[in-house]
């Protein structure tokens, strides 16, 4: 047996975040093909139209993983934007089988918390992995379910504001200025 997600989790997972978005009032855009961001939201904020890209990673801890102190992503992603949001759906440890329940955690991260990784890709850890499974970083509990959907509605510059206590890459995105 494998402790690798078989797709149809790594579907759910999306339609997931998808649903609790949209239950808080976001419009969800899926794309025709999938190449690059898992689908696009919308919702009117403040007299404009907030649009954010979202790519979804679902995370399933095994009963083997040890705790760790910072767990999350690590990889690839296949479209970056400035507004990008990177959905990390979190499940309870062994989730891996037909009889898993709902998530424990989303985690809604803006493009100012992912970092560059050196060999992988791209990294972004904003739980912790206990023997009880995940919860967010004292850090990063901002961006965990309600908290984390509350904040989307920022606008870039004042995301960018609420995310300033986070370390600075020389690769960041600049935000576009036209």
């Amino acid at each position: 047996m494998t402790n690798k997600a078989p797709k149809s989790r790594d579907y759910f997972g999306e339609m997931y975040a998808a649903g609790v978005l949209a239950d808080h009032g976001w419009n969800v855009y899926f794309p025709r093909r999938d190449k690059g961001f898992d689908f696009i939201i919308t919702k009117p904020v403040r007299n404009q139209i907030a649009v954010r890209p979202v790519q979804v990673k679902g995370l399933y801890p095994t009963e083997q993983k040890k705790p760790r102190s910072a767990y999350g992503y690590i990889g690839k992603l296949s479209q970056i934007h400035p507004d990008t949001v990177l959905a990390l759906v979190f499940f309870d440890r062994g989730a891996v089988g037909a009889a898993q329940p709902a998530p424990k955690h989303v985690a809604l991260m803006p493009w100012t918390a992912i970092r560059t990784q050196q060999s992988r890709g791209y990294a972004c850890r904003p739980a912790q992995l206990t023997a009880e499974g995940p919860k967010p970083g004292k850090d990063f509990v901002k961006y965990f379910d309600l908290s984390g959907i509350e904040l989307l509605e920022a606008n870039s510059s004042e995301l960018s504001h609420l995310c300033r206590h986070l370390p600075a890459t020389p690769d960041r995105i600049p935000a576009n200025k036209g």
